[in-house]
């Protein structure tokens, strides 16, 4: 999820491929099976309101559309960008995905849709140290003074890569304390076990503030790591760090007050947001848990915060949803868990 300068919100889904096909995809069928339902286009635009306002993308002209889409950022021109996290496989004869390949590049558009650049080699192989191509990138920030994009570089590689806006470039990468990237596998996470030399896949977010500091997901390793922009490492904490499978550090987002005072955590494996103290890193407070109904969560993956500091959530897997948390301003709520949020309070 992803917001431009007029608080419009953007979301990416992978459309017909994730539909039920009995319950959610009669009109796609053929012939159709019922009036319910057919995919929309990938990616699509809402006022603050709600209502739906453009949709567009897809394969076309000029350009490879990944063969699963992953992670929508708007940068301050309001230029959309996504990334991909799908691989082909390894007897795939389709030459749209070459055996063994994976989504190694991404692409920039304009806030109308027209394709402006793709950057990397697309149908790469796992390299954590190329200088030509990615590992499916999961999410992209930006930081507009610098004229650079942080890729959070992903369900493949194992670290943080910083292009030019403009060119596409590789200007500089680094891996988990700021090391040399590893594409070694670690094996699953163990929470009782030394704190792990490298990042594990995927690495989920990597987002630079506005003083300088930038914050990236090390998700399966349930931590947050903190570097300078030239990708010297500053500090660490860990989240929820007996948390196993897909993790606890999904992305944050940070708070719309000038000093961005907190980040707010999507947690998608224990269905919550954290808000964290973004100097001290200490959770302050979090609300959210599983389940269907508003305030509650299904795979909570992505967050994004608008000009008025409202917050915007995405879900993933059967979640399939799109919520809006109204700011209220700043008082004193629980410490640990707030619950759901509805009905309104």
């Amino acid at each position: 999820v992803g917001v431009d300068s007029k608080d419009h919100v953007f979301i990416i889904h992978r459309g017909l491929p994730t539909l039920n096909a009995r319950t959610e995809a009669g009109l796609a069928a053929s012939p159709p099976t019922g009036d319910c339902c057919a995919a929309a286009p990938p990616i699509l635009e809402f006022d603050p309101e709600g209502n739906l306002v453009a949709s567009w993308g897809g394969a076309g002209e000029g350009y490879v559309w990944p063969s699963s889409n992953h992670g929508i950022s708007i940068d301050h021109k309001d230029n959309v960008w996504i990334g991909g996290n799908g691989t082909c496989p390894p007897d795939s004869t389709n030459p749209a995905c070459p055996a063994g390949t994976i989504d190694s590049h991404l692409l920039k558009f304009a806030h109308d849709g027209k394709v402006l650049l793709q950057i990397g080699l697309p149908h790469q192989r796992t390299n954590s140290s190329s200088m030509t191509s990615f590992g499916r990138v999961a999410k992209i920030a930006f930081d507009p003074a610098a004229n650079e994009a942080y890729l959070a570089d992903g369900y493949s590689n194992k670290r943080v890569a910083v292009v030019d806006m403009d060119s596409g470039n590789i200007k500089r990468f680094w891996g988990a304390y700021g090391k040399t990237p590893v594409d070694t596998n670690m094996g699953p996470y163990n929470p009782d076990a030394p704190l792990a030399p490298q990042f594990r896949n995927p690495v989920h977010c990597a987002e630079p503030a506005n003083d300088g500091l930038v914050y990236v997901c090390d998700r399966p390793n349930d931590r947050i790591q903190v570097f300078r922009k030239d990708g010297s490492f500053v500090k660490e904490q860990r989240i929820a760090p007996r948390t196993l499978g897909d993790g606890s550090v999904w992305d944050i987002a940070f708070s719309r007050d000038p000093a961005q005072t907190y980040l707010y955590l999507a947690d998608g494996k224990n269905e919550r947001i954290y808000i964290i103290d973004r100097q001290a890193l200490e959770i302050l407070t979090s609300f959210g848990d599983g389940g269907r109904q508003p305030g509650q969560f299904f795979g909570v993956h992505s967050i994004a915060t608008d000009s008025k500091g409202n917050i915007y959530t995405t879900e993933t897997y059967e979640g399939k949803r799109l919520q809006k948390f109204v700011y209220k301003g700043t008082g004193r709520v629980p410490r640990g868990s707030q619950g759901v949020p509805w009905p309104r309070r």
